[in-house]
């Protein structure tokens, strides 16, 4: 065990530390000062490019540019170690990137343009930003992806299995055949529409001072149109702009994504459930790995403990989701700091979902269709034929039709033999009767291979 591991409060810092791993480049507090240095970094860059920066703050303005983007290009430990040092004194994380800021620029001998560090931004500018540009990377590059796998491995499953019939059942009783397959693709097209709507969000942030109406910019510069310009800085960073708020952007398309995240896992969560039934009834096997254990008692145990723990990482994702969704559109008058405190825990709940997507791929990769149980199962299930005879009767005009199969079928055992004989005797075309005969559990699967 690494040390690391045996002291952590978080799970997702201890025993799921991959995780942690694979998200400490967006939702780390290093990666958050990063994300801000960068914001800052682009908005002093934008001043000079639009030359609200006179040149006469600076000598070579290609040379100045090339300076500043080296600040956020370089970011490293040590820089952030900085920032948190600044922050001690200041008790203000967003006011320690600037004297950051201003430190280097003096050391590069552009002291002359430290004053335009923040120039007439609120902190609120800065951070809205840079969740927005985490979030943007997050999904791009880790979320898209990692579901995105999650689906080839459930199209794979379903190209194999597109033919394998089994019972299916409704209230958890026997019911009209269905294939593994058909099964399988239902939650591949669930998955895939909340994916492909996810990808539709617009990503938003605001640039537009300490009450979101451009007060300091519009004194400074009185003849700028200051909505237009701070929309083109937003729109430059592959944004959308958001034009009317107060202090802090409303975060509604950040609800909308938390909402989105939810779904997909109830969806994934629905798909362990499913599993873990049909493990239980011996429709699917797991796989034996050498050395594990199943149980510190029963030897023979092969437990379906990656749906298991999907669940509980799922469950605990969806808490803290409904927690965010609730509270993130919610502020006092033009700021309150709740927000602040409540966007830290974003990482949390996109690592808990994440967890959960891995366990139930590592869960799906382990199991194994039990082709020849289902299949002797649904051989001996004749009953479910009753639905497809007494609907071929409704097509005469039979209207007892439904209670006539009830009386014969409903709460017994069906034979081959006890509904063949009862087909023949049905004063229906020979065509329909022929079908009718020729119908077995194993083949009445409707349209579900092609589906």
């Amino acid at each position: 065990m690494k040390n690391f591991e045996a002291f952590e409060l978080c799970p997702l810092d201890g025993r799921y530390h991959n995780i942690k791993d694979i998200l400490a480049p967006y939702f780390s507090e290093y990666a958050y000062f990063k994300y801000r240095v960068f914001v800052e970094v682009k908005w002093l860059e934008y001043l000079i490019k639009e030359k609200l920066v006179s040149n006469s703050f600076y000598q070579d303005r290609e040379k100045c540019l090339q300076m500043i983007e080296e600040i956020h290009l370089s970011f490293n430990l040590e820089s952030y170690q900085k920032i948190k040092e600044y922050e001690k004194i200041t008790n203000h994380d967003v006011k320690a990137v600037e004297y950051f800021l201003d430190n280097i620029l003096e050391n590069q001998g552009l002291t002359s343009i430290t004053s335009f560090v923040h120039f007439s931004l609120t902190s609120e500018d800065v951070n809205n930003i840079a969740y927005a540009l985490i979030l943007k990377d997050f999904f791009n590059e880790c979320y898209f992806p990692k579901l995105k796998d999650f689906l080839n491995y459930l199209n794979k499953l379903i190209k194999n299995n597109r033919d394998i019939a089994f019972l299916a059942h409704t209230h958890g009783q026997p019911a009209t055949p269905t294939t593994v397959g058909k099964e399988f693709k239902v939650y591949y097209y669930r998955l895939n529409e909340e994916l492909k709507k996810l990808k539709k969000i617009a990503i938003k942030a605001k640039l537009n001072g300490a009450t979101g109406n451009y007060n300091a910019l519009r004194v400074a510069y009185p003849n700028l149109d200051c909505v237009s310009f701070s929309k083109k800085f937003v729109e430059s960073l592959n944004l959308t702009f958001n034009p009317l708020t107060t202090q802090i952007e409303n975060h509604d398309y950040i609800v909308t994504i938390l909402d989105f995240i939810r779904h997909v896992n109830n969806i994934i969560l629905d798909l362990n459930l499913d599993m873990w039934l049909y493990i239980s009834k011996n429709y699917f096997t797991l796989e034996v790995i050498k050395n594990e254990v199943g149980s510190s008692t029963m030897p023979h145990k092969v437990n379906p403990i990656n749906f298991e723990n999907s669940e509980a990482n799922l469950e605990i994702a969806n808490g803290l989701l409904v927690t965010l969704s609730n509270k993130l559109p919610r502020s006092r008058m033009q700021r309150d700091l709740s927000d602040s405190a409540t966007l830290r825990n974003l990482g949390m709940s996109f690592g808990y979902s994440i967890k959960g997507i891995q366990e139930t791929l590592k869960g799906l990769k382990k199991v194994r269709v039990n082709k020849k149980f289902i299949t002797a199962e649904l051989s001996l299930e004749w009953e479910v034929l009753a639905e497809a005879i007494q609907t071929v009767l409704r097509k005469y005009g039979q209207v007892d039709a439904y209670d006539t199969l009830k009386k014969l079928t409903r709460g017994k055992k069906v034979t081959k033999e006890i509904l063949q004989k009862f087909i023949k005797n049905l004063d229906i075309s020979d065509e329909d009767k022929n079908n009718l005969l020729n119908l077995t559990p194993l083949n009445y699967i409707g349209l579900a291979n092609k589906l």
